[in-house]
């Protein structure tokens, strides 16, 4: 259940009929005025026009002042129960948006004081700045980040923080030599500026100059890896001169150019992933990707699975994991319709999935 929103106090509706009253004796006055001018005095038999004007609209303002601040206490509760669930960020964002328009509607709306009578030129100017005032709160909410990001830190609050996938990326020396950031570019998720500073160069080329032809090996291959992806589409390979030249360490003058360029750091060495985090630098770490993406299940584990109907070969049996595998089990047709444990034998990749290999270990009600 919502909660119980309390009534709008009753002198906030008194005040807000006093504005209607106001505005519909100037109104009326205005009215009486032209009465008097057009010579029509005496079909109000004698009576004042201007106290007959004042009557009449304070009369109709008193009336229609009451409607009028009751449907506001109504929308101004409804108002506050749909702003229960909206963040501070978003309330701050259309805040400063409604400044704005506040300022530029005054300043659009004050040549209406021209107008010489000010029971119709507050109405109307107060009319202007709170239209703009929503339109300014709108437009705030709807681009609240950048919203904050001109005005949040003023108030302690500030942009969401970008995905580390959208900002510039620090390569460092694993990821070259590893090479499978080219499957992971090509496939699309992975592009845009990469910066390859220079002393993550440098230890390329001592690797490739080493006399162990490991080492040598391992060199050069991360030299044409960064030679393939200069060749990408998509993909804008930046070197960077050595910006820490007081940091000995490569893996230190990586955390120290990723703080300062605000850039994250690629990276397929587990070790330098957690102190770079503990750095505060955004981090993507190719390995953390991967383990991410293995097989629910490798060769040797064992799982439970329902045996749902014989497979194409002599004595296999099919069935399902969770995510919808294909479990394909030897030596297990008799058991369709009972669950299963099975021993994993091999995982097989292809282009429409992935597919599982086992043995029977023991199926319900019968014996293996």
């Amino acid at each position: 259940m919502a909660p119980r929103v309390p009534r709008m106090p009753s002198v906030v509706v008194e005040l807000l009929r006093l504005c209607v009253v106001i505005f519909f004796a100037g109104l009326g006055y205005e009215a009486a005025l032209l009465v008097e001018s057009s010579g029509h005095r005496e079909a109000l038999g004698g009576v004042d026009p201007l106290w007959v004007g004042l009557l009449l609209g304070t009369a109709s303002g008193f009336v229609l002042g009451g409607v009028l601040g009751r449907a506001t206490e109504r929308t101004v509760a409804r108002t506050e129960r749909s702003l229960h669930d909206i963040s501070a960020e978003h309330i701050v964002a259309g805040v400063f948006g409604s400044i704005i328009g506040i300022v530029a509607g005054s300043a659009v709306a004050w040549p209406v004081f021209l107008i010489g009578n000010r029971l119709l030129a507050v109405p109307l100017f107060a009319f202007v700045v709170v239209t703009l005032a929503l339109l300014g709160y709108r437009v705030g909410v709807s681009r609240r980040d950048g919203m904050l990001g001109l005005f949040g830190a003023s108030a302690g609050l500030a942009p969401r923080q970008a995905s580390a996938s959208v900002l510039p990326r620090i390569v460092d020396t694993s990821v070259a030599i590893d090479g499978r950031i080219i499957d992971v570019v090509r496939a699309g998720f992975l592009g845009g500026q990469m910066l390859v500073p220079a002393p993550v160069l440098a230890e390329l080329q001592g690797l490739a100059d080493a006399s162990d032809e490991l080492r040598r090996g391992r060199g050069r291959r991360g030299l044409e890896i960064l030679e393939t992806l200069k060749r990408e589409p998509g993909v804008e390979i930046v070197v960077l001169d050595d910006e820490a030249p007081g940091v000995p360490e490569v893996d230190a003058k990586l955390v120290r150019m990723s703080l300062d360029r605000q850039a994250a750091l690629l990276t397929l060495d587990t070790n330098l992933a957690k102190s770079a985090a503990l750095a505060g630098v955004r981090v993507l770490n190719l390995h953390a990707l991967a383990l991410a993406l293995r097989p629910p299940v490798v060769a040797g584990d064992e799982v439970t699975v329902l045996l749902t109907k014989p497979g194409k070969e002599s004595g296999q049996a099919v069935g399902y994991l969770d995510d919808g595998t294909m479990v394909v089990v030897e030596r297990a047709r008799d058991g369709v319709g009972s669950e299963a444990v099975v021993q994993v034998t091999s995982v097989l990749t292809t282009a429409n999935g992935r597919m599982v290999f086992a043995r029977p270990q023991s199926i319900a009600g019968s014996r293996v």
